[in-house]
């Protein structure tokens, strides 16, 4: 039954088959308050290390080894926990203290280019999230197996195209399309907003998933695991939202 294809990596059909207790209620299942809680306490840890991360860059220090552990250690997290869901419970907060290194290295620098500029982008981020939350909650777009194509065609197809320009840039110091991503150009503009757009559609994809798996009664431990992959999705739009004010700043 194909109702988990999220184009989250980390929220999707076959994350949960395998784990599911065929409806059977022990009284250890995933909820819905259960992953929120979760989420919650994984924001927090974020932006505990946010704060940290963005002390030290003003204090003076480079930026660059913290970011580079968050990224790199996050990403290590996040493919361990693809392998073993159930070492979510410790590894996915470890994740967003990993997470919050890189998140704050980044804004202390736009804070350094555009001041005030990381406070406007978070603003907007729950702002964003809450208004998806609320078209997904009252059905205003209902998240059909046709949407579920087209967002993840679409994420995928950006995934690739930054992966590109990661690779090229590592060998050769200049980035594919850096003038569609970095530049404020109307085409560069019009290139983010498509990108945040299609960041927001996600989470209409996570918070079905998430309620699919709670339909399910999937284990307690995948309230951690959900949480993890709808923090990688909130990062991502505010990085997103990040970026596009920075541009039209310009």
């Amino acid at each position: 039954m194909s109702i988990f294809k999220s184009s989250n990596p980390t929220l999707q059909e076959k994350t949960y088959q395998g784990t599911i207790l065929e409806g059977i209620s022990t009284g250890e299942e995933m909820t819905l308050k259960g992953t929120l809680n979760k989420f919650g306490v994984m924001i927090m840890l974020m932006i505990g290390s946010t704060l940290f991360a963005w002390s030290q860059f003003y204090k003076g220090s480079d930026p660059m080894p913290l970011m580079m552990t968050g990224v790199f250690g996050g990403l290590a997290l996040a493919v361990v926990m693809a392998f073993k869901m159930k070492w979510a419970t410790w590894l996915a907060p470890a994740y967003a203290v990993l997470e919050g290194l890189f998140v704050g290295s980044v804004s202390a620098i736009y804070d350094y280019l555009y001041p005030g500029l990381p406070v406007q982008a978070v603003a907007l981020t729950l702002l964003v999230t809450l208004i998806m939350f609320l078209v997904y909650r009252y059905r205003i777009i209902k998240v059909t197996q046709k949407l579920r194509m087209v967002v993840v065609v679409a994420t995928s197809a950006i995934a690739l195209f930054y992966l590109v320009q990661w690779l090229t840039y590592s060998f050769s110091g200049s980035a594919v399309g850096s003038s569609l991503t970095n530049s404020n150009t109307p085409l560069s503009i019009g290139f983010s907003v498509l990108v945040t757009g299609l960041a927001a559609f996600n989470l209409l994809l996570n918070f079905d998933t998430i309620e699919k798996g709670v339909e399910m009664k999937a284990p307690k431990y995948m309230e951690w695991y959900s949480a993890f992959g709808l923090l990688v999705t909130v990062v991502w739009l505010y990085l997103e939202i990040l970026r596009l004010l920075s541009k039209l700043k310009n």
